[in-house]
Parts: structure tokens; C-alpha cells; sequence
């Protein structure tokens, strides 16, 4: 039996429903014209303007083989060819047509040279094609960009991203396996100058559109760089709201002291490798208690006002039995955790070698992990309540709109290719832990059609809020909400989500305080997101979502896609690797002349082999 006020609600939704149907008969004529804003060379785009990639199969598109890549990476490092005649080969590029085969979709391609390749896109094709069908479209061009992407294939086209990736060193106090960077096998040590760090975050807010991003330290191990605190300061300085670290929590499990520091920087959050629960899920990462250091970094970080991000690489028939159990952790801690970020594994950097037979029994897809929280926690329809990653791009769309023409920076969108990242979200009461899949309440499909419809009318503010109002409470399903879950608690956190009303629920711009952490936390509702972000490796490579990439790598050399950056000719741990043998540059903290050489070599590799070049 419901409490009382739900039937009420559930009223008010029918109301609701009525009163949108009814204003937005007269709302679609005559919208008004998108404008151009502060942070943007271009207009905003309607919803019938966005652009999208060929989706669906069978379809056609470009990718590389992975042997070709490999080939041209020894030619120009070993074999000392050079780079520019090497890349006007365009090496490795190859067709690849994606089809479905038994309900699942796969990907093949044949190299002339090196014979047939093929790798798993989804072992369920009614899960992928809802995916699609629910992928909104591009955002603006990207524009003002040219002294960051040129980078011939793989160049970035579209929007602005949402993580901006900045690898401060190739130190690390772990040795896992797998690892993108290939850290502490390269027998050198390879760290971003302070002028480097600079350079990167200048350059970066000169694009456009010039929207919030997250800047992510990374590395190796970021918290090792001498400049990571400054690194930090810095990023906010210039203007971002979020800075990030993505770590292995050691250095903040060893102190609280770092944990204040880092947070008094400014750094909001902490993308915190966690491959499941006990110290037996993480032994493979050959750290005893690695565990139970993850607990005392949470905790510490927490305390600093700093907020955590549970990372898992998942690699199916090793540790995708984990997927229960860390969202169980993250379900079990409300006050803590806000956001889970699976990673189905990408065989690049150590794992590059791997043979066919190890590749296919461990390749795991977006479309496993949606079946694997169904199965592990009980909750979500992989046909239903999953949607793209690109989709919440719609609710920057329209938060762009409302605030105006006369904003500095734009809204954080995230508008990466569908097969790229999905995402679902669960609403829990952090006081009784009760919790509720969002799609269970709340009809996410509806809501983004009436949104579309409110954006491209264009209206003025105060009239668009109060058509969101009512869009939020036509789509709003109060029987299926949490228990002590209200109407209001719906609409405040969309608007503290996006800061429309103008309400004080605690500062998240550069100058916010742990006082503005602490008001920030009062809320009670935790929206815990779950979410897959799938990134490519040399099987399953895909130049139209290189060209989509939201997390681009910031280097001296541009900002290169990550699946660019992680793997191909352009993987930059074999970049380091190769180049430090063929130089013999021994490993060394302080620079050196020979380490100059070596990084001047470094930089040039970057810019000139990332994959398709």
C-alpha cells in the first residue's frame, strides 16, 4: 500500500500531462532561432540539426588491422623510416563491415596482407539496436581547434568532450596488468613539465565550444608528478568547475593530510580503480591488501570533501563476477559512492599480443555487463533502462538554452558514438538505503521527446523551467519511486543539477569550499550512475568514434583521441617503450639532454602516428 501523497502525485502527473499536451500544441509554431553564445563560434543546434554516423547492420566503415599497425610502428621506430613518408600510407587502414550473426554483432574485416579479423561488438543484438535508436545526435562542430587536432583520421570533429585526459607521468606504485599506459615496464621515467601542464589546460580552453569539462590527472600513477597539487590548482584557475585524479588510492589511503591538500586544490573527484570486493578480487593486481588500502582511501577522501568514482575493468571469465558485488558496495555506501564506471577490457598495451583464442573467450561487451547487473542485482531490462552515454547531451541542450546567450562557458555535454559508453541510474535514500532503478519512476524516453520539444521552441527561461516542470511531472511514475521520494525532491535535483533556479544548494564552481561540499551532501537522495564506457583497441577499432571521441588525451602535440592515444601506431606506451630502447635512455627523474632528445622524439611520434595517419 502506497503512502497517500504518491496517489496524489500520480494526480498531479495526469494534470501535468494534459497541461504540456495542451501549451505545446501552440509551443511548436514559429520556435524562436537558435542563438550564438559566449562560448561558441556557431549556433546552438535544433534537434532535427544534429548529425549522426551510419548506425544500425549491416553497415561499412574504417577501421585497421591490427598487424599492418604494428608493422608501420617498427618501420618508423626500429627502422628508422621516416614518419611523414610512412604516414601518407595511411597504414593499417582497412574496411570492416559490422553485421549480426546468431543475435550477436560482430565486427570483420579482411587485410589483403594479413587475411581475416573479426571480434565481437555485442552478444545480444536487441540490446545494441535499442542503444542506437536511442542515440540523440553530434554536437556543434568543433571549431577555434586547429592547434589541438590535426591528427589526419583519427582528428577529433565534433563538440567539445567531457574529460579532458592528462597524463602526468609514466611513474606508478603498482604493476597491473592490464594497463592502457603499459606503466613501469618502459625503463625510463616520461613526466609532463610544469610548462608542459600549462600549455596542455591553455590550449584546451581556446576551443570551441567551449564547454565545462572534466580535467582528468592521470598516468601511470598521477599522484607520483611533483606538480599534481599544482596541477590541480592550475586546472581550476583557468576555469574548470571539475578536476579529477584516476587512481590506485595509495597515496590517499597514506595520508589525510594529502586527501586535504588535494581537495583544498580544488581536485572534486577521484576516479578510483576498485576491481570488486575483498582482497582475494584484487589479488591479481599483486598488492596483498590492496582491499583494504581502497576502503582507507575512500575514507579519507570522503572526509577531505573530495568525491569517489569506483572504476572496474571488467574481462569476462576473470572478473565480471564482480559486477554484483561492487554495485552492492556502492548500494551498501550512499553517503560515498556516487557513480560506478565499468571498463570492459581493451587489449591494448600489455595485452596487445594477446592470441585469438584468449581475446575472444575474454572479450566483454557493453551489452554483457547490462545482462550481468540484471542477473547479479535483479535490477534493470537490458532492452529498457539502458541508454547511450550521448543521451544525457539532451539535458545540456537544454540547460544551454535557458541560460542564454550570455554564459562564459557552455553546459558539459557528452556526445560520443552510441557503441562507445551506455548508462543507467539508481535512486537511493541515503538514510534507510532503499533504492529504485530511475526508469522504474521516471519515463526516460518521454522525457527526452518533451524536452527536445521545449529546447528547439527556444522560449524564454522563466517559460522554458516551468515547461520542464511540467515535463518532469507528466513522465514522473510516483508509484514506483522510493518510498519517502517526493515530487519536489524530483525537481530539485534537476535544478541543482544544473543551477537554473539560482537556489543556493552549495557552490560547485572553482571557488567552492568544503563548507559548499557539506551543503552539497544534505541532500538525501544519492543518483548513483552506473555506467559502461567501452574504448577500442586494434580488433574492434572504429574511425567514426575516434572522430566522436569525449575524452580526449591533452599532449604537447594536441588532444588525441583516447582510443587514438591508448592504441595503434599511436599507443603511446609503445611509443615511450620503443623509442626509449632504439635511444637507450636510462631511467632517470631529472632531465637530462639525452632525455630531452628522447621526448622531443616522444612528442613527434605522438603527433604523427596516431592510427590512420
Amino acid at each position: 500500500m502506497h503512502r497517500p501523497i504518491k496517489y496524489v502525485e500520480k494526480g498531479l502527473s495526469v494534470l501535468a500531462g494534459g497541461a504540456f499536451n495542451a501549451i505545446q500544441f501552440f509551443n511548436k509554431f514559429n520556435p524562436n532561432e537558435s542563438f550564438i553564445p559566449k562560448w561558441s563560434d556557431k549556433p546552438l543546434l535544433k534537434s532535427w540539426q544534429k548529425t549522426k554516423p551510419t548506425l544500425g547492420w549491416p553497415r561499412v566503415t574504417d577501421s585497421l588491422c591490427p598487424k599492418c599497425v604494428k608493422e608501420a610502428r617498427k618501420r618508423i621506430i626500429e627502422d628508422g623510416e621516416d614518419p611523414f613518408k610512412v604516414v601518407q600510407e595511411k597504414p593499417g587502414e582497412i574496411k570492416a563491415t559490422i553485421i549480426e550473426r546468431n543475435n550477436e554483432i560482430w565486427m570483420i574485416k579482411d587485410c589483403p596482407v594479413h587475411g581475416h579479423i573479426e571480434d565481437m561488438m555485442a552478444m545480444d543484438a536487441k540490446f545494441l539496436q535499442h542503444i542506437e535508436a536511442m542515440y540523440p545526435g553530434r554536437d556543434i562542430d568543433a571549431h577555434n581547434d586547429a592547434h589541438v587536432h590535426h591528427h589526419a583520421s583519427s582528428t577529433i570533429k565534433y563538440g567539445r568532450g567531457s574529460v579532458l585526459t592528462v597524463d602526468l607521468t609514466n611513474r606508478c606504485n603498482m604493476m597491473c596488468d592490464p594497463c592502457f599506459m603499459d606503466a613501469n615496464q618502459v625503463g625510463f621515467v616520461h613526466e609532463l613539465s610544469w610548462e608542459d601542464i600549462t600549455e596542455v589546460l591553455d590550449n584546451a580552453i581556446q576551443v570551441k565550444p567551449r564547454r565545462q569539462m572534466s580535467v582528468q590527472f592521470s598516468g601511470g600513477e598521477p599522484t607520483l608528478s611533483p606538480y599534481f597539487i599544482d596541477a590541480v590548482k592550475y586546472a581550476r584557475k583557468v576555469g574548470y568547475n571539475s578536476v579529477q585524479a584516476a587512481t590506485n588510492g595509495i597515496e590517499f589511503a597514506k595520508s589525510k593530510e594529502f586527501c586535504r591538500k588535494a581537495a583544498e586544490a580544488g581536485l572534486r573527484y577521484v576516479y578510483l580503480q576498485f576491481d570488486g570486493i575483498g582482497n582475494a578480487a584484487n589479488s591479481h593486481r599483486q598488492v596483498g591488501n590492496l582491499f583494504d588500502v581502497k576502503l582507507k582511501a575512500i575514507d579519507n577522501l570522503h572526509e577531505a570533501g573530495v568525491e569517489i568514482v569506483l572504476v572496474t575493468t571488467l574481462v569476462n571469465t576473470v572478473n565480471n563476477d564482480e559486477v554484483g558485488p561492487v554495485i552492492r558496495f556502492a548500494l551498501d555506501n550512499p553517503k560515498k559512492i556516487g557513480f560506478i564506471a565499468f571498463q570492459p577490457v581493451s587489449f591494448t598495451g600489455r595485452d596487445e599480443d594477446i592470441t585469438d583464442d584468449r581475446r575472444l573467450r575474454q572479450r566483454y561487451t557493453l551489452s554483457h555487463m547490462a545482462h550481468d547487473v540484471r542477473k547479479h542485482i535483479g535490477i534493470t531490462d537490458p532492452h529498457r533502462d539502458w541508454f547511450p552515454i550521448s543521451l544525457f547531451s539532451a539535458f545540456a541542450d537544454f540547460a544551454d538554452m535557458a541560460h542564454g546567450p550570455d554564459r562564459e562557458w557552455g553546459q558539459m555535454s557528452c556526445g560520443c558514438h552510441p557503441n562507445c559508453g551506455v548508462g543507467t541510474a539508481v535512486m537511493v535514500d541515503k538514510e534507510t538505503k532503499e533504492m529504485r532503478p530511475i526508469p522504474d519512476f521516471l519515463n526516460i524516453p518521454g522525457l527526452i521527446k518533451d524536452m527536445r520539444k521545449i529546447t528547439d521552441a527556444a522560449r524564454g527561461k522563466k517559460f522554458s523551467m516551468a515547461m520542464m516542470a511540467l515535463a518532469l511531472l507528466k513522465n514522473y511514475n510516483s508509484l514506483g519511486a522510493p518510498t519517502q521520494f517526493k515530487l519536489t525532491d524530483l525537481l530539485q535535483k534537476f535544478d541543482k543539477t544544473f543551477g537554473l533556479s539560482g537556489k543556493d544548494y552549495g557552490k560547485s564552481t572553482p571557488d567552492r569550499t568544503i563548507e559548499d561540499v557539506v551543503k552539497r551532501r544534505k541532500d538525501r537522495w544519492n543518483f548513483l550512475f552506473i555506467a559502461g564506457m567501452w574504448f577500442q583497441d586494434l580488433f574492434n577499432y572504429d574511425f567514426r568514434r575516434t572522430e566522436m571521441c569525449i575524452i580526449p588525451y591533452g599532449t604537447q602535440e594536441g588532444e588525441i583521441s583516447f582510443c587514438a592515444y591508448n592504441t595503434g601506431i599511436g599507443n603511446a606506451a609503445n611509443s615511450h617503450r620503443q623509442v626509449g630502447n632504439l635511444f637507450d635512455v636510462k631511467r632517470s627523474n631529472k632531465p637530462t639532454p639525452r632525455r630531452n632528445w628522447f621526448n622531443s622524439a616522444v612528442r613527434t611520434a605522438r603527433r604523427t602516428l596516431a592510427p590512420g595517419q
